[in-house]
């Protein structure tokens, strides 16, 4: 890990905006680049004045975008074939396929959203958003609405801490569990609010 956080700091460092758009885009596109260590960089160099951090954020998250792009496109015009035609070795049939598309078509919004605040998971959900053909505008919606404050907040802590932002490093994966359990939270509470509306409505 050490090798590419000096490897990644040495690059943001020479390239600056540049980088962190790269970095950001290959992140989004399933490249397993730690947006982790590049957004807090970004933040601690805006907070010795080599970068602006409103302008780090924007660039980060609008590369999560493009990137983001990149993978749903890739779904689209190859994932559901590779999965229609190779899925059933993992026993996924036809039926499971379809009925991840119609949850997208009527949850998509929340899915995209929640998970581009998930650590992990976050990087991987352009792929079955295009693979389930998910409409394009309401997909670049919510990817933004996650996208930014993610962005946003790395980038501020690295501001914040200085020279020692790679101490949240040693707080990320405590987060992930915390936010991981939050999310699994929210979509219980959803999906029992929607149980409920309905219940209401048959009544």
């Amino acid at each position: 890990m050490k090798a590419i956080i000096d490897f990644l700091e040495k690059y943001i460092s020479q390239f600056g905006y540049l980088a962190i758009f790269i970095l950001m885009f290959l992140e989004s596109a399933c490249i397993p680049i730690p947006s982790e260590v590049t957004m807090p960089f970004g933040g601690f160099l805006a907070s010795i004045g080599n970068l602006n951090l409103v302008l780090v954020t924007l660039v980060g998250s609008i590369a999560n975008l493009f990137g983001s792009y990149a993978a749903y496109y890739i779904g689209k015009f190859g994932g559901r074939s590779f999965i229609e035609k190779y899925g059933k070795y993992v026993f996924l049939r036809k039926e499971e396929i379809d009925k991840a598309e119609r949850w997208f078509n009527h949850r998509g919004e929340l899915t995209v959203f929640l998970t581009r605040l998930l650590p992990g998971i976050r990087t991987f959900i352009s792929l079955p958003a295009g693979i389930a053909e998910m409409n394009l505008t309401k997909f670049s919606i919510y990817t933004i609405l996650g996208v930014v404050p993610w962005c946003f907040l790395l980038a501020y802590f690295g501001y914040i801490f200085g020279e020692n932002w790679q101490i949240i490093l040693n707080y990320y994966h405590k987060f992930e569990y915390i936010f991981f359990t939050f999310v699994i939270l929210t979509i219980i509470g959803f999906l029992v609010f929607l149980f409920i509306k309905r219940r209401k409505k048959s009544s």
